[in-house]
């Protein structure tokens, strides 16, 4: 099971990288990778692994948010 979440993730990861690099920074990038990564892992935590929700989930999502908001708000 983790090694088909590891591919689905990777599935992702690679051509937007490829890609991106064209378009996006290095470090624009790393934040990108990051939400994917979340955005795969923690419903696979809740649902799969049935690991509790709590608060600190959002306050994460709540940083990577930002982490985004202030990569990008130069370009356009």
């Amino acid at each position: 099971m983790s090694r088909g979440i590891a591919l689905f993730e990777y599935l992702f990861q690679v051509p937007a990288n490829r890609i991106g690099y064209t378009v996006l920074s290095l470090p624009q990038l790393k934040i990108l990778q990051e939400v994917i990564t979340l955005s795969v892992f923690v419903p696979f935590a809740i649902f799969y692994m049935r690991a509790e929700l709590k608060w600190d989930f959002l306050w994460a999502a709540l940083c990577l948010v930002g982490a985004v908001y202030f990569m990008f708000r130069g370009t356009q």
